[in-house]
């Protein structure tokens, strides 16, 4: 999907109702850092640093229809527990969706606890009930459903077999979706996609075609043929399955297979991908988009949605942000401007990782630069370097520097493996940087000491970390310089 039809879709999304109908859960991440093995058996011990705490299931669902811009109704079930407290918390805090919660006192709210270091998800911790639920409880999910349907462009019914989506619920899912004409979408972890009657489309991944159907869906021709096999298994309209890097396929009726692409992304963690593809989906469906577009706009999403850790909403901004750099390289894409490089540091520590600061003028790259960020990215999960522009570094240097100009020099920085982002400055030092990204960790060369790092006073007063890296011998852009002034003198 091009910036010439990303923008006009975000604009018509921006009214869509959809209601999103399913199995709700409370997410919970554990971030903390691992250092040692536990002396009682041979696991690791995490030292809990941050919690947090978000909608999960249908919920995540409803999360991204609002962050995207629609409205979103949420109708499902929650327990008489704690954890029911917190989905009642959380959904109230977002402004952006309408509450339909049916309370049934005799299960738990389905709370999942996921333990992660470094970026990584060690262990997942699961309390539920995946039991259908009680006749009564189905009875006010079905009011709650035909009550919230009544002006939807779309029902989104996300079925993760926790007992929810029964086949009462299913079907007042197909007689509200034909009584007010909005799409009906289903994302579906059952083993026989029957039970969704004539869903306008069901959306399974590759994993979950390949059980249905009992075939590979490895390649392309793989997933036709699964695709061909389940539609004559099943009464839906349409199937789409997502493949995860290699995007999504579409069967309708009639119409030959449509394999539609992504963009290649550095991949931090898939849970709620789905969800987020499914809002996206069923978003753009409501604002009336050909079914194509819709599945690209799915697309885009998703791919947004993997290259962050957690159950994670997505922004238009954050598609456009991401359609842009599509059509950019790779080194391109990682030089920002100051507002972009906060907004991103705020988005790692959010996503448990440490953020790591240094800065300099790199007028000539050389092998002691190199070494001096590959230490300093040792140090943090992600690493983010201030670039003086040409007239900080004329300021500092004297007549002739740079001998590079400022975009080259931040090419060549952002090419480097060890390097996350690089962001330019003008001023004579880059405090306004490091008071704008808040650095867990500010790196300098060993030839400065702490008292003399600008920016460690700023640091250590929120409970930062200064550094000093090693300086390799013999190695410097002045020092270069110099050899070369002297071999054309010679």
């Amino acid at each position: 999907m091009n910036l010439s039809a990303l923008q006009p879709l975000l604009q018509a999304v921006n009214s869509a109702r959809v209601v999103c109908v399913g199995d709700l859960m409370v997410d919970r991440y554990v971030y903390g850092d691992v250092s040692r093995i536990s002396p009682e058996a041979p696991i690791p011990v995490l030292l809990k640093g941050s919690e947090q705490t978000m909608l999960g299931g249908v919920g995540n669902v409803a999360r991204n229809v609002a962050s995207l811009g629609g409205r979103a109704a949420l109708v499902g079930v929650i327990g008489g527990d704690v954890g029911a407290s917190e989905a009642l918390a959380l959904v109230g805090a977002d402004r952006g969706l309408e509450s339909h919660l049916v309370v049934a006192q005799n299960r738990p709210t389905t709370v999942k606890t996921r333990f992660v270091a470094g970026g990584q998800q060690m262990m997942r911790l699961d309390s539920e009930d995946a039991r259908p639920i009680r006749r009564e409880t189905e009875a006010g999910l079905i009011r709650a459903i035909e009550h919230a349907a009544e002006d939807a462009g779309a029902i989104l019914l996300s079925d993760y077999a926790k007992g929810a989506v029964t086949p009462a619920v299913v079907e007042a899912c197909l007689r509200a979706a034909k009584a007010t004409g909005a799409v009906l979408i289903v994302d579906a972890k059952a083993h026989s996609l029957i039970k969704y009657g004539e869903a306008d489309l069901i959306k399974p991944n590759a994993l979950e075609l390949s059980i249905l159907t009992h075939m590979p869906t490895d390649t392309d021709e793989e997933v036709e043929a699964a695709l061909a096999a389940v539609l004559a298994d099943c009464m839906a309209k349409a199937v789409l399955v997502t493949r995860g890097a290699k995007g999504m396929s579409l069967a309708a009726r009639g119409q030959s297979v449509r394999h539609i692409r992504g963009v290649p992304r550095r991949v931090f963690d898939v849970s709620g991908a789905g969800d987020t593809g499914l809002a996206a989906l069923g978003l753009a469906l409501a604002a009336k988009a050909d079914l194509q577009d819709a599945v690209e706009f799915a697309v885009l999403a998703s791919g947004v949605a993997v290259t962050k850790v957690g159950t994670a909403v997505v922004s238009p901004a954050e598609l456009i942000d991401a359609e842009m750099a599509a059509h950019l390289g790779v080194a391109e894409a990682k030089i920002v401007t100051l507002e972009q490089a906060r907004a991103e540091a705020e988005r790692w520590r959010a996503q448990g990782l440490k953020v790591g600061f240094t800065n300099g003028c790199f007028d000539i790259l050389h092998r002691g630069h190199v070494a001096y960020l590959g230490q300093a990215r040792a140090w943090c999960d992600r690493l983010v370097v201030g670039l003086n522009s040409d007239s900080s570094v004329k300021a500092l240097k004297g007549e002739g520097r740079p001998v590079n100009d400022l975009e080259s020099r931040a090419l060549v920085l952002a090419g480097l493996i060890h390097v996350d982002l690089v962001t330019p400055f003008a001023e004579a030092t880059p405090i306004e940087l490091i008071k704008a990204i808040r650095p867990d960790v500010l790196i300098k060369g060993a030839d400065y000491t702490v008292d003399t790092v600008v920016g460690a006073d700023v640091v250590a007063g929120y409970g930062g970390h200064v550094r000093l890296a090693d300086i390799v011998d013999g190695y410097s852009t002045s020092a270069a310089i110099a050899r070369m002034r002297a071999q054309e003198a010679s």
